[in-house]
């Protein structure tokens, strides 16, 4: 394990307390504003930050009564809000169950080459009803398919990814070649569900190929990371829940012949910091205010696999009110897991609940001075049960600055994280590998 963590941070707007966007100083349109994003990217490159974060879902929010949903194309949104960086990661989210695999890679390596080697591609494979209807389906393909139709994809997308080889490009202006048509190779893919011939019209990375992330804690998902990714954004409430799927990640790559220290896990933590505790926890207890109670119930019934009807939020769950592993109602298997790990340890209310998760989010909640909050980092990357973390700011407008001024110099200053920038690509520091493939494709190779 690396004597230093990494650090990604989360641009969801307003913030993991969805109903953020009601506390003063926020502005309501800020999820769609240029601006907004172009101000947080800088704040976190100035923290020296590995990368931002952004999900993304193919529909509109059925949340949208009460808060903004994920509503900027998150590459376009992105390629935006990184001009003029020089370091700072880009991780965007896109489902591959449904988009192309040609497309899509066509669309990632394009955000990859603007950024100099910075881009990452997070997979998610969607089963939101009102993401199929978009996409003229009656309902979602069950979990089995999406993640047969996810396997293939990203083996296709990694094969565009690396369809020219070091070299390909000649640019011998006297005389004339431009390229060497004998170093592009098409994947000419024909698969069970897939059909790409290819190749792209771009050349490869300059860090070798995009950084590829997945976030599922289901057994297709895990399949997926072990298989593919080189970071997996994890939920866990308990340190043995997030050493656990560390482990279990760490095994899966092996038994698919990958270096299992070439596979980083990074665990969401949601983050409100204050100047004193007493301040942190009267912000905390603002944005608790901003939570449709209701609407929150109905969801962590649907997430558990509880009867909304009779779920109220006094009732006291426990570790054994919850249904078993096997049931096949959907849900974020990771979240489930890790909230029964969580009531394994006491009982909760529904109403604890739904304050500890923020509302909804599922992942830990982190409250206090940025040494406190760094205290709880350290803890858990020292016990080994992650990699790094992925800081999802309560309300981003003012939480992202917060952590980057007064969490990020208890890190450094106790050695878990870099003073500066060691590479400019986003594999560069994160520490993995980087194949330089492309620096011949750019401008000063030819000058």
């Amino acid at each position: 394990m690396s004597s230093q963590l990494h650090l990604n941070i989360s641009l969801l707007t307003p913030g993991h307390f969805r109903g953020s966007w009601r506390v003063e100083g926020n502005n309501p349109g800020d999820f769609v504003d240029p601006v907004h994003f172009r101000r947080l990217i800088r704040i976190a490159e100035r923290g020296h930050l590995d990368a931002v974060f952004v999900g993304d879902s193919p529909a509109l929010s059925s949340d949208i009564h009460h808060a903004p949903g994920l509503g900027l194309d998150p590459v376009v949104m992105l390629a935006d809000a990184a001009a003029g960086t020089e370091h700072i990661g880009v991780i965007a989210t896109g489902s591959s169950t449904y988009n192309d695999p040609y497309n899509l890679a066509r669309r990632y390596l394009s955000l990859d080459h603007l950024t100099g080697g910075r881009a990452g591609w997070n997979v998610v494979t969607t089963q939101h009803p009102a993401a199929s209807a978009n996409f003229g389906y009656s309902e979602p393909p069950d979990k089995d398919e999406r993640y047969r139709r996810a396997d293939e994809f990203v083996d296709v997308v990694t094969k565009l990814w690396g369809g020219w080889e070091p070299g390909a490009i000649i640019g011998d202006a006297e005389s004339g070649q431009f390229a060497d048509p004998d170093r592009i190779t098409p994947p000419d893919h024909r698969g069970p569900i897939l059909s790409v011939a290819g190749p792209l019209p771009l050349p490869c990375s300059p860090q070798g190929r995009p950084l590829i992330v997945q976030a599922g804690a289901s057994e297709g998902g895990l399949a997926l990371a072990g298989k593919y990714a080189d970071l997996v954004f994890s939920a866990a409430q308990t340190v043995d829940v997030a050493r656990n799927l560390r482990t279990d990640i760490r095994g899966r790559a092996a038994a698919n012949g990958r270096d299992p220290d070439r596979v980083k896990v990074s665990t969401g933590l949601i983050t409100v910091v204050g100047g004193t505790e007493s301040e942190a926890r009267r912000r905390e207890e603002e944005l608790r205010e901003t939570i449709p109670l209701e609407p929150a119930l109905r969801q962590l019934a649907g997430q558990l696999g509880l009867d909304p009807g009779r779920l109220r939020l006094d009732t006291v769950i426990s570790a054994d009110d919850l249904p078993g592993t096997a049931s096949s109602l959907p849900r974020s298997a990771g979240f489930f897991a890790s909230t029964r790990a969580l009531l394994a340890g006491a009982p909760l209310t529904a109403r604890q609940l739904i304050h500890k998760f923020a509302g909804g989010a599922g992942h830990q909640l982190a409250v206090g001075t940025g040494e406190q909050i760094a205290d709880r980092i350290e803890a858990w990357f020292r016990s080994g049960a992650t990699d790094g973390f992925t800081i999802m700011p309560g309300e981003v407008g003012t939480g992202l600055e917060a952590f980057v001024e007064q969490v990020v110099p208890h890190l450094v200053s106790r050695g878990l994280f870099r003073p500066e920038y060691t590479h400019r690509t986003l594999r560069g520091n994160l520490g993995l590998d980087v194949t330089e493939t492309a620096d011949r494709t750019r401008k000063e190779s030819f000058t």
